[in-house]
């Protein structure tokens, strides 16, 4: 067996009620199974936030590379979206 770390956690009553019901339910074996679980979702949770983070920047780049919008300033920008929403709404 893996060495394994023990750490002590403190949880809302209302977390600790629905860790153990998960676990009385036959969801998981243990509490500490639910935990992992938990933890795993986390990381991955965490992992796919830093790429679409990592994604934007890439796309940020790339729009400072391609040169200059053709706005001048967000009242130009709010005035095409309005254009182009109202647009949308005859379209329909």
């Amino acid at each position: 067996m893996p060495t394994v770390d023990k750490i002590t956690i403190a949880l809302t009553p209302e977390l600790s009620a629905l860790v153990k019901e998960s676990v009385e339910q036959g969801d998981y074996a243990s509490t500490s199974e639910v935990i992992r679980d938990a933890l795993r979702d986390w990381k991955h949770k965490r992992a796919l936030q830093k790429q679409e983070i990592e994604e934007l920047r890439q796309l940020w780049d790339a729009g400072v590379k391609s040169g200059p919008g053709r706005f001048s300033n967000m009242d130009e920008i709010i005035q095409e979206a309005r254009s182009r929403f109202d647009a949308g709404k005859t379209e329909r």
